[in-house]
C-alpha cells in the first residue's frame, strides 16, 4: 500500500453562529489506528465529513498524496466513511435492506471485498433481506462495521461505531478491527465515547474541543503527561506548583488534584502525596470536562 497522507489545513466550518470547525489542521499518517475523541457537538462528526469530502468546509482543505479530495474520483476511493446509522423513518438509506445497503457499498468502494462482508453480515446476526428501518440500534451498527471492514478503503472512518452494540459484539469488533489492521495495515479513524476498551486499541488519539483540534498524539506519550495527586491540601498544593492543574475535588481533609505532569516528576519532589497515572478516559474527562484551575 502506498505511504500516502491525508491531510487537512485551517479547516473551518460554520452552522449559524456555531464554529463545528475551528482552524483544524491535521495529517493523518498511513497505518495508524486514530481514536476520534470530544463532547457531542465538538465536531467530530463534522471533520470526518470534511476529511472526505461528504461536507464542504468553509475554509480550509483536504488532500491525500498531496491532491485535493473534494470532486477527485480517484482520490475518493481511497476515503470510506461510514457513518452512524438513524432509526428515523423516510430517509432513503432506512428504506434499503440490509443487502442493498451493501451492495451500494460495493459500487462506492472499488477495494470491497463482497465475500468479507457477507461473513461479517453472519458473524453480527444480520439478516440481509430486512430493512434498516426494521434494525435495532445495535443491528445498525453492526451494518455500519461491516461497510466499513468490507469496503478495504485505504483509510476508513467509522462514526460511533460500537453505539447499541452489547460487550460481546464490541469485543467482536475489536478483534475483527485489529485483524484486519494486522492483515492490511489500513488507516482506521474511529469517533467513539466508549474509551475504556477502545484506549488499548487506539495508537493515536484526536482530540476536539469546540471545533479545535487540542490533543494530536500518541495514545501512551498522552496518558504519560498527566497524574492524580492525592493527599493534605497544602501539601498537594505544594506538589503541583507550577504544573497546570486542571480539576480539584476536597474529601473530607484529602485533596485530588488532576494535574498536567509526568507522574515521576510528582514523587520527584519527595513530598508526602500519591500520585497515580490515568487512563484516557480520565484525561479525556479532565481536558474536556472542567474548566481548568490553577495551583
Amino acid at each position: 500500500m502506498d505511504a500516502k497522507y491525508l491531510k487537512a489545513e485551517g479547516l473551518c466550518k460554520t452552522y449559524g453562529k456555531v464554529k463545528a470547525l475551528d482552524q483544524v489542521d491535521l495529517t493523518l499518517e498511513p497505518g495508524h489506528i486514530y481514536g476520534l475523541i470530544g463532547r457531542n457537538g465538538a465536531g467530530k462528526t463534522t471533520l470526518l465529513a470534511a476529511l472526505t469530502a461528504q461536507l464542504p468546509v468553509d475554509q480550509g482543505r483536504v488532500t491525500y498524496g498531496g491532491e485535493p479530495v473534494w470532486e477527485n474520483d480517484k482520490v475518493l476511493a481511497d476515503l470510506c466513511f461510514s457513518r452512524e446509522l438513524s432509526g428515523k423513518l423516510g430517509t432513503s438509506v432506512n428504506s434499503l435492506r440490509v443487502r442493498d445497503y451493501l451492495k451500494a457499498g460495493q459500487l462506492f468502494y472499488p477495494h470491497w471485498d463482497d465475500a468479507y462482508a457477507h461473513r461479517l453480515t453472519a458473524q453480527f446476526g444480520l439478516q440481509e433481506k430486512k430493512r434498516i428501518s426494521a434494525l435495532s440500534k445495535g443491528m445498525m451498527s453492526a451494518v455500519t462495521i461491516v461497510l466499513a471492514l468490507a469496503s478495504r478503503a485505504p483509510i476508513t472512518m467509522m462514526d460511533e461505531p460500537v453505539a447499541g452494540l452489547d460487550i460481546v459484539a464490541r469485543e467482536d469488533f475489536y478483534r475483527l478491527l485489529l485483524e484486519d489492521y494486522a492483515a492490511t495495515g489500513r488507516t482506521f479513524v474511529i469517533s467513539t465515547h466508549i474509551l475504556e476498551e477502545a484506549a488499548t486499541v487506539f495508537e493515536r488519539v484526536l482530540i476536539l474541543k469546540e471545533g479545535r483540534l487540542i490533543e494530536d498524539c500518541e495514545t501512551d506519550a498522552l496518558l504519560a503527561q498527566f497524574c492524580a495527586v492525592s493527599g493534605r491540601e497544602d501539601v498537594v498544593a505544594a506538589a503541583c506548583s507550577g504544573y497546570e492543574v486542571l480539576h480539584t475535588e476536597r474529601l473530607g481533609r484529602q485533596t485530588l488534584c488532576t494535574v498536567r505532569a509526568p507522574a515521576a516528576d510528582i514523587e520527584a519532589r519527595g513530598l508526602d502525596v500519591d500520585c497515580e497515572t490515568l487512563p484516557l478516559q480520565k484525561v479525556f474527562v479532565a481536558l474536556c470536562g472542567h474548566e481548568r484551575e490553577g495551583i
